[in-house]
């Protein structure tokens, strides 16, 4: 499959890490496979050489620097309203749903400046995707209530998103092995979970900065992919500050929105929604990559009382 190592990522998103609440968009947990970059004669090259034959990928010919990965994916996403202490949530809040999800993914790096993603993720909403007992068996645990509405949450319904996204970089360095880079992105994401059309800006300041292209996020987000290339490492250790924005214009959203073909819960979406972000990351040779960071994400539902702001941890390992 690869002629290099492989790695594993486990992304946790939460409102409480950094923050006393427990609402709107209040937990996520993905984690993720990263292949070794794909040999010449591996049958992982195919979708590649297909994806490049309709324009998405751009060039795979041999003897490029150009790096194609392939990842697998296993997630968790739980919505919840502002107050989670009603019986009967109240119409004008956020339903409660949960989003369980696998899928598959593949990315290029080409030249180490443009850097292409698609990716498939296919999963259940509603009562089958554990959202209730994850959050409550886990408030039950730590000592603190409950969440009471989740009889109302949205029906089960199977879910699929497919997004494209493609991304560039420019990069200026610095003395001592340090750089400043602006990564600029624009990408869309089709399916009856989500519907939308994104433009991003990642700016970073570090050394090492050409082994990834930003943080593992779960969707929608700003970044959002596991990929990190240690091939293109210059010594054994590597960090970076990052800051950035996205816009997301939006047709479809079901944990607003509701189900697509049954009566359910449901509030006005925003159809413009933004997030900023900003964090840390640090990464050890190929071994071992940790980062924090922040986003606060406007309000994406009519009457919603405040921003969302949640925090994410990821961890990331080499084998």
């Amino acid at each position: 499959m690869g002629d290099d190592s492989g790695r594993i990522t486990l992304t946790e998103e939460n409102d409480s890490i950094a923050f006393p609440t427990d609402r709107y968009y209040t937990q996520g947990l993905e984690l993720s496979y990263l292949s070794g970059n794909v040999v010449t004669d591996s049958a992982w090259l195919i979708p590649f050489s297909r994806l490049s034959a309709i324009g998405l990928f751009g060039a795979t010919r041999d003897g490029g620097d150009v790096a194609r990965r392939y990842r697998i994916i296993l997630g968790q996403s739980i919505f919840t309203p502002n107050d989670t202490s009603a019986v009967n949530p109240d119409r004008d809040d956020r339903p409660y749903a949960g989003w369980a999800y696998g899928g598959i993914g593949f990315v290029q790096d080409t030249g180490r400046r443009r850097f292409d993603t698609i990716e498939l993720l296919v999963g259940i909403v509603g009562p089958g995707a554990q959202g209730r007992l994850a959050q409550n068996d886990w408030h039950q645990f730590i000592g603190i209530d409950g969440a009471n509405g989740w009889d109302y949450q949205i029906h089960n319904e199977p879910g699929v998103m497919l997004t494209y996204e493609r991304k560039y970089r420019f990069i200026q360095p610095l003395l001592d092995g340090f750089a400043i880079e602006a990564i600029p992105e624009a990408g869309a994401t089709i399916g009856n979970v989500m519907t939308y059309a994104q433009v991003s800006l990642l700016l970073r300041f570090g050394c090492n900065l050409e082994a990834d292209y930003g943080p593992n996020r779960i969707r929608p987000a700003l970044s959002g992919t596991n990929y990190f290339n240690d091939t293109y490492l210059e010594g054994p250790f590597g960090f970076y500050t990052y800051v950035g924005a996205q816009g997301r214009a939006v047709a479809r959203n079901i944990f607003l929105d509701g189900n697509s073909f049954r009566d359910s819960r449901d509030v006005d979406k925003e159809v413009f929604v933004g997030d900023i972000v900003g964090g840390i990351a640090m990464f050890w040779s190929s071994a071992v990559k940790l980062d924090a960071g922040f986003t606060y994400r406007t309000q994406d539902f009519e009457g919603q009382d405040d921003a969302a702001k949640f925090a994410n941890i990821n961890l990331s390992l080499g084998f």
